[in-house]
Order: C-alpha cells, then structure tokens, then sequence
C-alpha cells in the first residue's frame, strides 16, 4: 500500500524517489471555490432519496476491453446499493465514453446532462475526460472517474466536482520505472501516445529510470487514431535499447509485432494498464516474459463472483478481466453513501460530503460496505468508508491518497498474471 498526497496549485511534479513506492508530496493549497458543507439529518428527518447517475465508459474504442469490468462494478454497487433499502435508491443510465478519436462522449454526456444527473461515473481515459470535464463543471455535475490517472486532475479548476478512485501516474510511472531499474535495465526506449495520459505517464517513467542510474536512449510518440507506426519503430530500434516501455492502448497489438520483428525480445517490454490485457491470440507475436502495471490490489474471489453474477445477468459473457473494477463500484458507493450523509441529491452537497465518507477527513468509523456505512450515517454517525480499492481517503482535491499497483507477467499464451503488488 502506497501512501502519496498533492495538492490543486501543485504545477510540477518535483522529486521522485526511486527506492520502492515512496510518498510523493506536493505542497499547494485548495482550488477557488469550495464545495456545499451540509450536515447528516436525524433519522427522523429523512425523506427517501433518489440518486440519479450515469456512466461514460468505453463500450467502443480502443479502451473497450476496460468497458465490462468497470459497468460491472458500477452495476453490482447499484444493485447493492438498492437491495440494501436505506432509504436511498440510485437511479442508473448507461453510456458509452468511447475514445478521444470516435467520440462517443459527445452523444452520451449531452444525454446525461439533459436527464438531470447529480453524477458521472467516467470516463475511463483521462484524455477523454479532458475533454467533457469543464461542461460538467459548468453544469454542476459532477464527474466521477475509477479509471483516471493524468496528474493534470489534481491541479484542475474544478469547484470540488471532480473526483477519482485510481491514483495518479506519479504513483504507477514510480513503480514502472523502478521495476525497469530492478530488472537491470540501463538503456531504455519509450513509445507513448501523445495525450493526457501518455504524456503524464511518460514523463514520470522517464524521470524515475534517470534518476536510477538508466538512460532513456530514444522516445517517439503517435496520437490517438494513428494507424501506422513504422516511424516510431524505427526511432527507437535505432538506438539499439535492452527494453521498451509501451505507454500505450489497444495500438500495442499493431506495434508489439513491427518490434520484435525489427529485433526487440519481446520479453523485454514493459506494459501499462492502457494496454494490460489478456491478449492471448490478438497479438501476432509471443509477449512470454514481458511485465507491465496496473492500478488496483488483488481482488478476494467472493467479490470477483459479485461481479461477474451481476455482468451476466443481463445477458454478457463472464468477465475476462476485472481492471478497475473495483475502482468503479467503489466510486458509486462512495457517491450513494455522500448523498445519504448530505441527506441530499444535488451535486454540490454531495461533493461537501464525499472526503468525509472516505475517511479523508480524519473522523469517523471504518466500514466496509454500504449497509454497514449506511446504519453509521442513519444513527448520526460519520462514516468512513474502506473498499475493495483501498481505503480511498480522499484528499481535498478529489484525488485518493492510498493505492497499490500490480505488476503483471505474461506467459506462453499471451495471458498475464500478477506477480507483485506494491
């Protein structure tokens, strides 16, 4: 478990260090405006709440293999959240997030706004959010992402509206770049997609193997929608490197084939959680010894079977992966238990109210579920929710304050599996 904390005026990133996953701290202040401070009503005083959210989740694009296990998530916390009869019922609208280069978002978040939800749960990658977060802001809504890690959220001015269950790049770029380090690595190449996501994760990553001794001898980088990447191949080959480090997303299964086929082993590829999937036989090429990272702690089976119980009721596959599952049930029940504790529906009061329940204010009573924080907020109680995530405990921008990061290796059959945890 990594404990790291920043601040909205952070505008660097600082010193990293490079012995394990240290603290990262970033000293600052709060942004310009802060969010609606309400308090718990009596039991007494209680009306039934209904909680009106929708999801914007990769259900296409290049992402899309992270759409089931997060609308898994997102699915059981509601039904969770409905069965448990504490006098607040969610309200859920599904919708797709796409990418940054199909663009789904711009059906969806429209959608959503003019239905009059009080939260959206996405989008899964940052570059996309970046996109539809001010309108949000603009309309009072607030977004809610289990999947982003760009550092450029800490910072953004947001009025409290913009939280998140997975840590920041400076958390998983310090732990790849350590890795890379520790496997005796001195001089790399990094190919890394040009948005928020792959240039936040690229620049953490290179300045931790700098500051280990390594040498990062060649880096080329492509945008979204990008179909041929023999230039970016071939920068890096070049400069002949012992690894190169993908910072990519489903672009991984065209270029992991050009580099071995240009003489790279592929065992000494470095993945990240855009392009940490099962692969099995959508990659051309054998990726047995290659290692990547992902945000997020082994998950216990019972809750895997949840999700997959919930998935499939309507209809789907089981589950293949469960990246930020967690995260995504998680992010709804901290919402539903913000909303119980504000004793109010509308954006603003629920954001006055979610550091609190994450234990991010320094009170409260630890629980791990939504009844049980329910009964605590109902009895007039401070709730201080720890989930299948972490413990979250959210700062005052919006960001977690404790995670940990897998490290995955992949095997003969192009599948990976998690060797360590950080």
């Amino acid at each position: 478990m990594s404990v790291f904390t920043r601040s909205r005026s952070a505008k660097v990133l600082g010193a990293v260090a490079v012995a394990g996953v240290s603290a990262i701290i970033l000293a600052g202040c709060a942004g310009s405006s802060e969010p609606a401070e309400t308090s718990a009503a009596p039991a007494d005083d209680r009306e039934d709440l209904t909680l009106s959210i929708g999801t914007v989740l990769p259900q296409s694009g290049s992402l899309a293999f992270l759409g089931p296990p997060e609308e898994a998530g997102v699915l059981l916390a509601v039904n969770e959240v409905n069965d448990a009869a504490k006098g607040l019922t969610i309200d859920l609208t599904p919708g797709d997030s796409g990418d940054a280069d199909n663009k789904a978002f711009e059906t969806t978040v429209p959608k959503l706004q003019s239905a009059g939800v009080s939260a959206m749960i996405g989008a899964a990658a940052s570059g996309v959010t970046k996109l539809f977060l001010d309108s949000n802001v603009s309309e009072g809504i607030i977004t809610f992402s289990p999947a982003n890690t760009s550092p450029d959220f800490t910072t953004w001015d947001d009025d409290g509206l913009y939280w998140r269950t997975a840590p920041s790049d400076l958390l998983q770029g310090e732990v790849l770049g350590n890795l890379i380090a520790e496997d005796g690595h001195k001089n790399i190449a990094i190919i890394y997609q040009n948005d928020a996501y792959g240039t936040g994760l690229f620049g953490v990553v290179k300045e931790v193997f700098e500051a280990s001794g390594g040498t990062v001898v060649a880096e080329a980088s492509y945008n979204d929608g990008d179909s041929s990447f023999d230039a970016q191949v071939a920068t890096v080959t070049a400069e002949n490197p012992d690894a190169v480090v993908l910072i990519t997303f489903d672009q991984f299964a065209t270029i992991a084939p050009l580099l071995v086929n240009a003489g790279q082993s592929a065992e000494n590829f470095y993945l990240v959680d855009g392009n940490l999937k099962q692969w099995g036989t959508d990659v051309a090429v054998p990726l047995e010894g290659a290692k990547g990272t992902t945000p997020g702690p082994v998950l216990e089976d019972d809750f895997q079977a949840r999700l997959n119980d919930a998935w499939t009721a309507d209809g789907n596959s089981d589950l293949a992966d469960f990246s930020y599952a967690a995260e995504s049930y998680d992010a709804v029940i901290l919402l539903a238990l913000a909303s119980l504790a504000a004793n109010a529906t509308d954006a603003a009061a629920i954001s006055g109210k979610l550091q609190e329940v994450s234990g991010g204010s320094g009170d409260g009573t630890t629980c791990t579920s939504f009844a049980e924080c329910a009964d605590i907020i109902l009895e007039g109680g401070t709730a201080d929710y720890d989930g299948y995530s972490g413990p979250v405990t959210f700062d005052e921008n919006g960001d977690p304050t404790e995670a940990s990061i897998g490290i995955f290796q992949f095997g003969a059959d192009n599948m990976h599996e998690r060797i360590d945890t950080r």
